[in-house]
């Protein structure tokens, strides 16, 4: 056990550095697929401009171009939080430094199978976030059931969108 740890910890080492490495060229690479994924979750969560929403993995923040709300970011990615245009703090997902049910909203695009600890992270989301949830999972990801099924257990799941590349979940807290 000890050893997949740190394998996976050195893997999310790696994962930091390959964003802070490809910072400059992210939105080339990845934004009309984020904001695509951003205007499904608009579409199917309620969303409200005094909301305060926690961006779970929001990388150089793109959500601040679809959604009208109050926002704030987290990543772990210092080059890519650099680009934001709202607050933000370089953090991991197990470890949010907030009260309980402080956002109105949380929600984690495709970044969830970047996790070192994904039920962690998930559990660390429901407990910052009030009732309002959305996700996306990478299809492709090898884990991408596993994290479905963790959301099935933590969350109680109001719809599934099949996306191109993801599966994006609409959830509240039980």
């Amino acid at each position: 056990m000890k050893k997949k740890l740190e394998k996976k910890q050195k893997y999310v080492i790696r994962m930091k550095t390959y964003y802070d490495d490809i910072a400059d060229g992210y939105e080339e690479l990845h934004k009309e697929e984020q904001l695509r994924k951003l205007r499904i979750i608009k579409e199917h969560l309620r969303f409200d401009r005094s909301d305060l929403m926690l961006d779970v993995g929001c990388g150089p923040g793109f959500a601040s171009e679809i959604l009208d709300c109050r926002l704030v970011g987290l990543d772990p990615s210092k080059e890519l939080l650099k680009r934001c245009s709202f607050k933000t703090i370089c953090c991991e997902a197990e470890e949010i430094p907030y009260p309980d049910k402080y956002f109105d909203v949380v929600i984690s695009v495709t970044s969830i199978h970047n996790f070192n600890d994904v039920e962690a992270g998930l559990l660390e989301m429901k407990r910052v976030g009030k009732e309002r949830f959305a996700f996306s999972i990478l299809k492709k990801t090898g884990n991408s059931e596993k994290i479905r099924t963790l959301i099935e257990k933590i969350f109680s799941v109001k719809k599934v969108i099949k996306d191109e590349q993801d599966l994006i979940i609409i959830a509240k807290s039980f």
